[in-house]
């Protein structure tokens, strides 16, 4: 598989298209992430004790941030994505050019990557306006936002490559984003689980990544957590020369 400057070409037609919607855009991707800071950071955290040291809110704050980065590249490649590929038929019409299918689909992931990192400062500026940023290390934040955005970017599209429609994506919200969103970290720490749960829960890609922003956004990097930034960059290695392979033979097909 050979990709060249030209998927960055698919990167910015992306770009320029979201830019033209780019305020209903942020309202859509920061709402209800500032809705559940609301409701369950202040609203359930005022009945909750500290949780290591700091007041719920504050736990539960890079969670919210991380897996706002985790839903923006997984709705980008999965439902926008399949919309491009298979209603709008975009795809087809790039690929007539000299870009390729792969560099399209490369494109395509580097876009979700890229929306997610966005989503994921405006966020950012909203914990930030509210006096939940204290540290200074959370400058190293930026990265792990993106590499989290690719590697939910790439899952969503190696996904999108078997959809046959959009209900499809109903299993892979329902039974794979979801539970995610619940077990891995985000609302209470995975030591209340029990054993074979934390194990489990460690399998699942937010969790390292949870683990990651919350360490940094809270002024602490510590050696183990060197694992949990290997196992994204292995993910992004392994799946998305998948999902570019699944949705280009597909396509070519």
């Amino acid at each position: 598989m050979q990709l060249s400057y030209r998927l960055f070409k698919v990167w910015r037609r992306d770009l320029i298209v979201w830019s033209k919607y780019l305020s209903a855009s942020i309202v859509a991707n920061v709402g209800e992430p500032l809705l559940y800071l609301i409701a369950i950071g202040y609203g359930l955290g005022s009945l909750v004790q500290n949780i290591g040291g700091m007041p719920y809110v504050e736990f539960i704050a890079p969670a919210i941030l991380i897996s706002s980065v985790m839903n923006a590249a997984s709705f980008e490649t999965t439902f926008s994505s399949y919309t491009r590929m298979q209603t709008q038929k975009t795809f087809q019409g790039i690929a007539v050019t000299p870009v390729s299918m792969q560099e399209v689909v490369a494109g395509e992931i580097l876009w979700a990557a890229t929306k997610a990192l966005f989503n994921g400062f405006f966020i950012f500026l909203v914990l930030w306006a509210f006096g939940l940023v204290k540290h200074w290390q959370v400058i190293g934040l930026f990265p792990i936002l993106f590499l989290t955005g690719l590697m939910f970017a790439s899952l969503g599209m190696l996904f999108t490559g078997f959809a046959s429609s959009y209900d499809f994506f109903s299993y892979y919200f329902t039974l794979f984003i979801s539970p995610m969103f619940l077990f891995s970290g985000t609302f209470f720490p995975l030591e209340q689980l029990p054993l074979w749960a934390q194990k489990l829960a460690w399998l699942l890609p937010l969790t390292p990544a949870t683990q990651i922003t919350r360490s940094l956004f809270h002024g602490v990097f510590q050696i183990h957590h060197l694992g949990a930034l290997l196992y994204i960059v292995v993910a992004i290695l392994i799946i998305g020369p998948l999902a570019i392979r699944k949705v280009s033979t597909r396509l070519i097909r």
